[in-house]
């Protein structure tokens, strides 16, 4: 490699850190005041490029003015949502607002499309910065310059608004101790709508920023939004300089990444995130958060056994699912079968959620270990049924226990970005890895055997796993196991102190976490006859977590619920309209507000009312 190549991709590495530096720097403000988890922090960056697009081609006010007026629009977008609907829900539990943010990304994947159709768009130059300097004998494009020196004059802008006006301190004191704010007597409500949109701001104006250098699409909101989410968390949740400094730090990576390492260029993001809160658990300018995730997740209701009427009921459930392939056609018995394995996925989740309390943005990972392990048995290794389930067992399992064992010094958030991590390497090798995984072509003609290719003996095959599974996940939730992580759930260092083994039962809880979801992928892939890469996706990850809150973090029920209401409503509303992520985004979005502690927490809560203490 020359060095008038090496000094080209550096300065390539440092235009798109500045890009990346904007949108990460709006999502990092949004989290360490707020605590709100932004997963629509993406879908304000899509709309400010096409909010750019429209100003300056379609209403001809040109690129600069489109610039400066196209990340206002953003941000008054982004004050509205904080006024008309996470205010609303801030004392829900903070990880219940990811599922209304969740709900707006499922709302903007039809308006989108609607407003500015499904063709890619391609904007204009940047009038007086169209052309190329040249750096020993190579071209640089003159806009990848003017981003190098937009990225440091931000973040300088952002110091001073931070350190040297009145609003600035009182978000800095926010982040450190929101309720000392609130006695001093700030009207919190303002100065979160401040924050939310001053994030918005940013994101709008990085989606405006791309107009030159990318085609403006309505899926371009996934790809940034998991990039700005490994920013924040490798520069420490909450700091700006730190998310500069990992902005630059993965743009030069992944800069020359391509250059030497052109296979592994997918996997080298999360590789990075990895390594770096292994070192630094907090990131690299973050601070520590409160112990044992309590933040994210907080102390639940206790556990109780199901009464008589409840036993009641779960025996009417349970015999009403083995009676429905009697009464059900071949579609429904699949939407039962997806449901029942979706829930066992949700339940496993749930039982590192709401007992362990430990966040996880990549449970995705094990399911799609899972999906993977059972399709190369069966594909490449012809093996049977049962081994391959045991395949997808074992998969999901020792990732699972991989986690857990680099997890003892993590919480909270962190610990969720950990997960993430360890699932974009899972999702890039799944692509990489043709050999095994077959690449984008995934892997075909994963179908059970003969015996089991009737859909009512599949069926019933599915329930013979899954609801054993799910009866075993509630044993471990309500007995000693439950109890030991429920304990360092709500106080982590008098369970400590109490001869509770912290790590080792955090890694035990991960594999089977891990193993639950893996067996779930491994019906899932006999289900579908196929895997690909997609299953192991942050989407697989997102509709897990949904599934959970939508049905009640601290409910045993809760991932049974959100399951099957979740999978029924896209289903139901797919079959009627092609707007179906609006009317669903809409749907949860009520749900939200309605029940800010799920359906089933909020029925639990109904039933405890009249139920002696």
């Amino acid at each position: 490699m020359s060095v008038d190549f090496l000094i080209v991709q550096f300065l390539g590495g440092l235009a798109s850190a500045s890009s990346l530096f904007l949108v990460a720097a709006g999502l990092s403000i949004i989290f360490g005041v707020t605590r709100v988890v932004n997963f629509a922090h993406g879908t304000l960056f899509m709309i400010g490029a096409y909010l750019a697009y429209t100003l300056a081609e379609t209403l001809g006010l040109g690129f600069w003015p489109a610039l400066l007026l196209a990340p206002l629009a953003v941000g008054g977008l982004g004050a509205l949502i904080e006024i008309g609907l996470l205010r609303r829900i801030y004392r829900a539990p903070e990880l219940f607002q990811l599922v209304a943010t969740f709900a707006l990304v499922l709302i903007a994947g039809d308006v989108v499309p609607m407003i500015w159709g499904p063709e890619d768009l391609l904007g204009p130059r940047a009038p007086g910065l169209g052309g190329a300097v040249s750096v020993m004998g190579r071209a640089v494009p003159e806009y990848d310059l003017f981003l190098i020196a937009l990225g440091p004059l931000v973040l300088g802008a952002l110091w001073l608004v931070f350190t040297r006006t009145r609003w600035g301190l009182l978000v800095r004191a926010a982040t450190e101790d929101r309720e000392m704010v609130a006695a001093l007597g700030t009207d919190q409500r303002w100065l979160f709508t401040g924050v939310f949109a001053l994030g918005a701001l940013l994101a709008g104006l990085g989606g405006a920023l791309a107009l030159p250098r990318e085609a403006i699409g309505h899926g371009m909101d996934a790809g940034v939004i998991v990039q700005a989410f490994v920013v924040v968390v490798v520069g420490g949740m909450g700091s700006v300089p730190g998310a500069y400094l990992a902005a630059v730090l993965l743009g030069l990576v992944n800069a020359f990444g391509v250059a030497f390492f052109p296979q592994g260029t997918l996997v080298t993001m999360g590789l990075v995130m990895g390594a770096v809160l292994i070192v630094r658990p907090r990131g690299l300018l973050g601070r520590i958060e409160s112990e044992g995730g309590v933040s994210a997740v907080g102390p639940g209701p206790r556990l109780r056994p199901a009464s008589g009427k409840g036993r009641l009921l779960w025996g009417l459930g349970v015999v009403l699912v083995l009676a429905a392939p009697r009464f059900l056609d071949a579609y429904g018995l699949s939407l039962l079968c997806e449901a029942l394995i979706l829930a066992l996925s949700a339940s496993a989740l749930q039982l590192l959620m709401g007992t362990g309390g430990m966040v996880s943005f990549g449970h995705g990972a094990f399911f799609g270990l899972g999906a993977y392990g059972t399709a190369v048995a069966v594909v490449q290794g012809g093996l049977s049924l049962p081994i391959a389930l045991a395949c997808a067992l074992l998969a999901g399992g020792l990732g699972g226990l991989l986690v857990g064992g680099l997890i003892s010094r993590l919480s909270g958030v962190y610990l969720a970005m950990l997960t993430l991590a360890f699932a974009e390497i899972i999702h890039a090798l799944a692509i990489q890895a043709v050999g095994v995984t077959g690449g984008d072509n995934g892997l075909i003609g994963v179908w059970p055997p003969p015996w089991a290719g009737d859909p009512a003996v599949f069926a019933w095959l599915v329930m013979a796993i899954c609801l054993p599974a799910l009866f075993g996940l509630r044993v471990l939730a309500l007995g000693e196991f439950g109890r030991r992580l429920r304990a360092l759930r709500d106080a982590r260092s008098r369970a400590e102190a109490s001869g509770i083994a912290a790590a080792r039962l955090h890694a035990l809880t991960f594999a089977i976490v891990g193993a639950g979801a893996g067996l779930a992928g491994g019906l899932f892939a006999f289900l579908k006859g196929s895997v690909f890469p997609a299953i192991t996706a942050l989407p697989t990850s997102v509709d897990a977590l949904v599934m959970v809150l939508l049905g009640g973090l601290h409910a045993l029920a809760g991932p049974l619920v959100g399951a099957f209401l979740y999978l029924g409503l896209e289903s139901v509303v797919a079959a009627r309209t092609d707007l179906w992520q609006l009317v669903v985004g809409l749907v949860v979005l009520g749900l939200v507000l309605v029940f800010p502690q799920g359906v089933a927490g909020a029925a639990g809560r109904l039933a405890r009312r009249g139920r002696p203490q």
